[in-house]
């Protein structure tokens, strides 16, 4: 059974301002609470570490697209199983919208009643606001 997750943030930031954060992988973990760690393995690979309410991931993700200030694609290779996008929106030229799009396949307890009862929804809101707060600091002058 797959699972789906899209969620959107809105933000006073431009869009070269939240795509310059968010295709920097060095600053996932400050915005995306689960992430222990991302390395770059190489231009296209990158190995994750989560750390989920019961439960720890690994997995290696890797891009399937990029174009600048539009998108972000990627898909793990190894393994949990997910697929996700990240777009980004002008909406002027002093705000953006984000949307994040991912498919995933739980596996175990904990990751179906995340899916189940939406914590998994919730998670992503949380880090988008994350995300949000960085992004909109930043646009501010001040420094990520």
């Amino acid at each position: 059974m797959s699972s789906s997750i899209v969620e959107t943030v809105d933000m006073k930031a431009p869009v070269a301002v939240s795509w310059a954060l968010w295709s920097d992988v060095t600053q996932w973990p400050k915005f995306l609470s689960h992430v222990q760690r991302v390395d770059p393995l190489d231009e296209r690979r990158f190995a994750w570490k989560l750390a989920l309410p019961g439960v720890d991931k690994s997995f290696v993700a890797e891009l399937t697209e990029v174009v600048a200030e539009d998108r972000i694609a990627w898909k793990t290779t190894e393994g949990v199983h997910h697929a996700g996008v990240v777009t980004f929106h002008r909406l002027d030229d002093e705000s953006s919208r984000l949307t994040l799009q991912i498919e995933y396949d739980p596996q175990g307890f904990v990751e179906h009643l995340g899916a189940l009862t939406n914590l998994d929804s919730v998670l992503a809101n949380y880090d988008l606001g994350e995300f949000q707060r960085l992004a909109e600091r930043t646009a501010a002058g001040g420094v990520f």
